[in-house]
């Protein structure tokens, strides 16, 4: 079955939650949603294809789908029935993307992946600064898309699941104490600086999510303390090297900041 074919079958709006779906309007597709994880995703984008081959790839991954095509159709959508997610293309006609998603923002707690062009980093920057939880570079593949929208997912809706029942962050050999205050490597222990811990411990917290150096000198140093950007990069290799055999989790984004790889 082609793109477009399954694109045909796709529901146009999300369903009432509130309510069953009639058994003769609903596809495999939204079969599948229901048995696996049912998230509802709004996906705004002015072109066609690129609608239809996301709707395809997350109805194909459990996922609810609707799409719309500009900003001003797609905040009306939202305020309806307010999704779990929305991928949002930043170039959109009604509404320019960055100021649909600092709108969106403004007044509900919805993540927002951004879709931009492989040339577009000073979008990206400036989506990351508003509020944007990641982004995606066009063109992607859509197994990168679902694995960053998962990742996303998992944070907003079980905010401990990265945590064991100790209360323990555990990525890969990484295990970090946040009740100690201490973190080890290989059951090592690490011997990191405040700053060091901090990053850290922000990183583990949000895997996957790629953060500007104006965002992580918000979240560790504070609004209020003037440091440059240098000092980010100074403090980030420093962790970087004391992380050993696992310092290849930290990862550099050329023109847009740091990211931290989760399993």
């Amino acid at each position: 079955m082609s793109v477009m074919e399954r694109s045909d079958q796709s529901a146009s709006s999300f369903p009432d939650a509130s309510g069953p779906i009639a058994s003769g309007g609903m596809n495999n597709s939204q079969d599948k949603a229901n048995t696996l994880n049912g998230y509802r995703i709004l996906v705004v984008d002015d072109e066609a294809d690129i609608c239809d081959i996301i709707r395809y790839n997350l109805e194909e991954e459990g996922f609810l789908v609707t799409v719309s095509e500009n900003g001003i159709d797609a905040w009306n959508r939202l305020e309806r029935s307010l999704p779990d997610a929305i991928i949002l293309d930043l170039m959109l006609p009604g509404i320019n993307g960055l100021d649909f998603c600092k709108k969106v923002k403004a007044k509900y707690d919805v993540p927002v992946i951004m879709l931009t062009a492989r040339s577009g980093e000073t979008d990206a920057v400036l989506g990351l600064e508003i509020g944007a939880d990641d982004y995606v570079r066009k063109p992607f593949s859509p197994r990168e898309l679902i694995a960053r929208l998962r990742a996303i997912l998992r944070r907003q809706s079980k905010p401990g699941q990265e945590t064991s029942q100790t209360g323990n962050l555990l990525i890969g050999s990484i295990t970090m104490d946040t009740a100690a205050h201490r973190v080890l490597i290989n059951e090592e222990l690490a011997d990191l600086t405040l700053i060091e811990y901090k990053l850290l411990k922000l990183f583990m917290e949000n895997p996957e999510i790629a953060f500007t150096r104006d965002r992580l000198l918000d979240r560790v140093w504070g609004r209020d303390v003037y440091v440059s950007d240098r000092t980010v990069d100074v403090n980030i290799k420093r962790l970087r090297e004391k992380l050993g055999v696992e310092k290849g989790r930290l990862e550099t984004v050329r023109g847009v900041g740091y990211r931290f790889r989760g399993e």
